[in-house]
């Protein structure tokens, strides 16, 4: 049993949103009860003390769509590779890289992502993989790497028929067995999605075998009109747009989750809103790689279910935060939008995409939700209360002020230590994979 005070305590939760000198109290995976410090102590006198500093205690965060893959990208640059477009960014960058993916790099690939994550106090993500290199065993080896550092995963392979049938088959097999895996083990800290690349890399052939190979176990995650490359093949091929195909083709649904969404009319939001499917924005990929601005805000007003990922250009959902304002108000060239839309998406809409595939509650620190609790080095030096959390969140706090997070009731970082984690011997092991990978990619030693 783990006593965390010392520190004022965001719950999250409507009935107690705020306690000034609280403490929360978690019993194995589980959250016990949430109160002030003194009651809690006198109550639960031989629990393990964690003490916030003076910190702000608060639920740990939820990342709806990343890509461990990406993980041993930092300080790449992989020669001649100069895109102009978007199609050149994946095929000069991205899918270069998982073309060179073995078990072990992604294996090293999951290890630098989830240390970073644990680091920015993310106890939660949805990852979307791709190995084409070697796909058979990928999702379990990154599953086995989740389980060993102690993060919450839902995981999927990326589907696509951009290196051949083969290939595109294995990867269909790859999510059907991980998904059938996860169904049977019913392990709250690991679940399935069945993935899909964008809709210009998959036929409707291929649709008809991932929803057979799926058979209702699950939902898909797949990109969607992240560039107008899905839009123009769909129009072209298929003589509609891309959330029709995916109706079409029976991928849509309330456990559906799409990544993006960038370049989708209102009828395919309608569309999207009446299937109860999910969106998830990543607004920072979205800028770097200059494909536009997702609709968010229209989309939000209709009812649609719209998460916040960070497509692996950072792991600090803190960040997203800011620059999902910025972008939202350039876009509309309006100062006074976006606020809301943002702390919903962030603190409340990942919680219920997460709801959809973990059984205990998450973003929220209140009696029977999940024991993810972090604590953000912050001491504000304006006044800080239930009323300004988010202005605080939104301008003041960043996931490197993450100070221990912990994870199914386990402390995995303490004061900005790893707890019974050897960083420094899965460093070492990563950078060696790196300089494999880069040495493929570059033609050259490291």
């Amino acid at each position: 049993m783990l006593l965390i005070g010392n520190g004022q305590v965001i719950t999250r939760d409507k009935t107690q949103p705020y306690l000034p000198d609280g403490a929360v109290v978690t019993d194995g995976g589980e959250i016990r009860e949430v109160g002030q410090l003194a009651a809690m102590k006198a109550k639960y006198p031989d629990a393990e003390f964690v003490d916030a500093r003076g910190g702000i205690i608060m639920p740990g965060l939820i990342n709806a769509h990343t890509h461990i893959y990406s993980g041993l990208a930092r300080g790449l640059a992989i020669e001649g590779n100069n895109p102009t477009n978007f199609f050149e960014v994946l095929d000069g960058m991205w899918w270069n890289i998982d073309r060179h993916l073995t078990i072990d790099g992604t294996k090293a690939s999951a290890y630098a992502t989830i240390l970073d994550c644990i680091r920015d106090g993310v106890t939660t993500i949805f990852d979307h993989h791709a190995s084409f290199c070697e796909i058979p065993g990928s999702l379990f080896a990154i599953k086995d790497v989740a389980k060993e550092l102690g993060i919450r995963s839902c995981l999927c392979y990326e589907v696509s028929e951009r290196d051949g049938e083969e290939k595109c088959d294995e990867a269909i097999r790859e999510n059907a067995e991980f998904a059938q895996w996860a169904a049977k083990e019913q392990d709250d800290m690991i679940a399935a999605m069945f993935g899909g690349h964008a809709l210009f890399t998959i036929s409707d052939k291929t649709f008809a075998k991932m929803v057979e190979a799926n058979n209702g176990l699950t939902g898909f995650h797949i990109h969607v009109a992240e560039g107008m490359n899905d839009v123009y093949d769909s129009l072209r091929n298929y003589g509609c747009r891309p959330v029709n195909r995916l109706l079409n083709n029976g991928i849509l649904g309330e456990k559906t989750l799409l990544g993006h969404c960038i370049h989708v009319n209102p009828a395919e939001m309608d569309i999207i809103k009446e299937t109860g499917t999910m969106v998830v924005n990543n607004p920072e990929s979205n800028m770097g790689n200059a494909v536009g601005c997702s609709p968010v805000l229209q989309m939000m007003a209709k009812g649609i279910l719209v998460g916040m990922g960070t497509d692996a250009y950072t792991h600090d959902m803190l960040e997203s935060l800011k620059v999902f304002l910025i972008i939202q108000r350039h876009h509309a060239c309006l100062p006074n939008v976006a606020w809301g839309e943002d702390m919903t998406m962030l603190f409340e809409n990942n919680a219920k995409i997460a709801a959809k595939y973990f059984k205990k509650p998450l973003g929220v620190l209140r009696e029977g939700a999940a024991a993810d609790v972090i604590v953000m080095d912050y001491k504000p030096f304006t006044p800080f209360s239930d009323e300004n959390i988010d202005g605080h969140m939104l301008f003041g706090m960043m996931g490197k002020n993450c100070r221990t997070t912990v994870i199914n009731g386990k402390v995995l970082y303490k004061d900005r230590e790893f707890v019974g984690i050897d960083e420094e011997k899965i460093n070492a092991w990563t950078l060696e994979q790196s300089k494999k990978l880069w040495g493929e990619l570059n033609h050259r030693t490291y």
